[in-house]
């Protein structure tokens, strides 16, 4: 590299370095001007790797290397508006990390932005429309962003989005051994779950990405963002997706992408239509009336939000009454359709590491010395599986039921969890769908979302939500696998929930998770446990810290989780 006469570091003896605009992992971002055409533009340095990283990883040079010219490569096939241009590449005879030249975006990214707080519905679905733009270039030019995130997305000054960072782009033709066999490419709070799984070439895996920047955007914290890298990564793969409740119009259209099976989203040309679609009923009628003519029920009322806060698009929602978040809402429930993953292959590995890492093992929930083993009972006045103490009618979870259902729901009072409340929610699902057997079920203090098959033996499932004491059918929710053990449905009923409050209670002393701020019950069939019926409860707080206790069945804790 050599200087200019103001001696300054001159890149190519043409590009001049005059600051530094930003780094991260793939390398530094600077500001530059082109001394040969008078301009200013942005000069992407590769970090070269450290010389003991390097040590460690042979050949991690020539991969920083690869990235950098694919990256190139990959910007110079598109042209779109939405999609930063590249100039030249600067790659040196000499063997030295190579240069991206680009045009230089005069603004800020998504994730500046969101510094100040959550972005009205009205802009995030422009933004939506405009990062789509720039993904059906690059999927008809055969490119996969792979990193669609906050970070990724600049807003230059008149608003307009342009997406960058295709460095890790995958393209038809080209070899995808871009990292160490094992290294996981992406983000994990945006990366899609059939990539986790380790599946490649599917453009719906961008799709998924950019929705969770749209529900990042609009409701101002990640839904499955958690304490750590793992515990984020098994939540992408396998925990709900809060439902949105300050997204209006675009509710419905986070419903219909954030589902885990790719074949279930909509594809770009579909995806568009329905944000189009939700624009103009953003702009043609009150947000309530928006959100109803867009095919949904009206979003929770959301308070006022103040600002700014720090890195909220990693934040999780606040307590009721201050900072940021709905008030009533904090977390809820999987989109109608969402799949549960299948595990195969290394994820079937990384399952056990799991287990070994959790200290998975069969201990009693209950410190009184009674294990349960009569099969009846376990500590006083704990109602078993075997026991009468269920939903009435609750059966063998068939639909049919051998009471009739009850023309009114048990009066319910103050935190749906409890086991009255517990009951008096199945008894109101009950009521609605005529069954208690459930594919999963999502209990949090104020309401309650449950898919349900749509009959007895049925292959596909209901969305259903109880709030205010009344439950009701959301919408057709999607298919069940029948080849996929975790998805095959049991009567939730059976469950031990006269040990509700012994678990909360361990849960509050044991996860040691501070002030927690939400806290909630999730009811499936989990991949951890077997795939057999298991009941966990969540804590969490405004500070990232999150935890779990899983009860199985029997009432026994399978496995504990503390906050890290």
């Amino acid at each position: 590299m050599s200087t200019s006469d103001d001696r300054r570091p001159l890149v190519d003896g043409r590009f001049r370095l005059e600051s530094r605009l930003g780094s991260g992992g793939m390398g530094t971002v600077w500001r530059a001007r082109d001394i040969a055409l008078d301009r200013e533009v942005a000069l992407k340095e590769v970090r070269p790797p450290d010389p003991a990283v390097e040590e460690a990883n042979p050949g991690l040079a020539v991969q920083l290397r690869e990235r950098a010219v694919r990256e190139a490569r990959a910007l110079a096939r598109l042209s779109n508006p939405h999609v930063v241009t590249i100039h030249h590449i600067v790659d040196p005879l000499d063997g030295s990390h190579p240069w991206i030249v680009m045009e230089l975006v005069e603004g800020r990214s998504v994730y500046d932005r969101l510094a100040e707080g959550p972005m009205p519905v009205p802009e995030v679905l422009a933004l939506g429309r405009q990062v789509l733009s720039a993904l059906r270039a690059a999927h008809a030019a055969g490119i996969q962003h792979r990193d669609v995130k906050p970070a990724n997305v600049l807003l230059r000054r008149d608003g307009r989005a342009v997406l960058t960072d295709f460095g890790i782009a995958a393209f038809d033709g080209a070899t995808s051994r871009l990292t160490s066999t094992g290294d996981l490419i992406g983000s994990p709070e945006f990366i899609a779950p059939e990539r986790v799984r380790g599946e490649e070439g599917n453009p719906a895996s961008d799709l998924w990405s950019l929705g969770m920047l749209l529900y990042v955007a609009a409701e101002g914290h990640h839904p499955l963002r958690r304490a750590t890298g793992l515990a984020t990564v098994v939540a992408v793969l396998d925990d709900p997706i809060p439902a949105p409740v300050r997204s209006g119009a675009l509710g419905p259209v986070l419903t219909r992408l954030l589902v885990r099976d790719p074949a279930q989203r909509p594809d770009g040309a579909l995806l568009d239509r329905l944000l189009a679609e939700a624009e103009a009923a953003t702009k043609g009628a009150p947000a309530g009336a928006a959100h109803a003519a867009a095919g949904a029920p009206a979003p929770v009322p959301a308070p006022p939000v103040p600002g700014p806060y720090p890195h909220p698009a990693y934040a999780t929602p606040t307590p009721p009454g201050g900072g940021f978040g709905p008030p009533t809402v904090p977390a809820p429930v999987p989109p109608a359709g969402s799949a549960r993953p299948r595990l195969g292959g290394a994820m079937v590995a990384a399952s056990v590491v799991l287990a070994a890492v959790l200290g998975v093992g069969l201990v009693k929930l209950l410190p009184d010395g009674d294990d349960g083993s009569d099969g009846t009972t376990g500590a006083k006045g704990r109602a078993t599986p075997t026991s009468s103490a269920r939903v009435p009618g609750s059966g063998s979870g068939s639909g049919s039921g051998s009471a009739t259902p009850p023309s009114a729901a048990p009066e319910v009072r103050g935190s749906l969890l409890t086991p009255a409340n517990v009951r008096a929610v199945l008894a109101a699902f009950r009521e609605a769908a005529g069954t208690t057997t459930v594919k999963d079920l999502t209990i949090y203090e104020e309401y309650a979302l449950a898919d349900i098959p749509t009959r007895p033996g049925a292959k596909t499932y209901d969305a259903y939500e109880y709030r205010g004491g009344v439950a009701r059918k959301t919408g057709p929710g999607g298919t069940i696998s029948a080849d996929d053990p975790d998805e095959q449905p049991f009567d939730a009923a059976a469950l031990p929930w006269d040990d509700l409050p012994a678990l909360m209670k361990r849960g509050e002393r044991d996860l040691k998770v501070d002030d927690p701020t939400m806290r909630y019950v999730v009811v499936d069939r989990w991949t951890f446990n077997e795939d057999r019926p298991t009941l966990r409860f969540y804590l969490s707080n405004a500070y990232h810290a999150s935890g779990y206790l899983a009860v199985d069945a029997t009432g026994k804790v399978v496995s504990t989780l503390p906050a890290s």
